[in-house]
């Protein structure tokens, strides 16, 4: 597959960014990846709202092999074979995955802010090393009183 084949592919679902990657493509719309072109196959993005429709067309996720062991990624699914030719059926199949990645995205990100809450929290309560200073907080301004006469 090359990038003209993938561009008249996915010509229907609008601009597309097609780059290296590994040893093939990534697809991306909007600055967001979400299908891979590897080993002669494309792949979507998917999630639990779209991982049955690949199931039912008897498709499977993404799997390599690394270190003797069988790795499979199962938020890449396999486009089924007799879509390659239907670039119109296959605009809906990249939407539904450039949703599914968009989806992912926003939830790495709340992650992120959540852990990046948590480790604020933690940071304030450790110890420290030992040996090592500890500043000060400012000290408390008294209030003056009026001394009565």
């Amino acid at each position: 597959m090359d990038r003209d084949f993938l561009s008249e592919l996915f010509a229907g679902f609008g601009p597309v960014t097609i780059r290296r990657m590994f040893s093939g493509f990534g697809v991306s719309a909007d600055g967001i990846n979400f299908a891979l072109v590897l080993r002669g196959a494309i792949y979507l993005r998917a999630d639990e709202n779209s991982i049955p429709r690949f199931e039912s067309e008897g498709s499977q996720c993404f799997q390599y092999e690394m270190k003797g062991k069988l790795r499979m990624i199962a938020s890449y699914w396999r486009l089924p074979e007799r879509l390659y030719d239907d670039p119109d059926e296959v605009t809906g199949w990249a939407r539904t995955a450039h949703a599914a990645a968009i989806r992912a995205a926003l939830a790495k990100t709340s992650k992120k802010k959540a852990a990046k809450k948590k480790g604020a929290k933690k940071t304030s309560k450790r110890k420290p090393a030992a040996g090592q200073k500890v500043a000060k907080p400012p000290a408390k301004a008294k209030k003056k009183t009026k001394k009565a006469k």
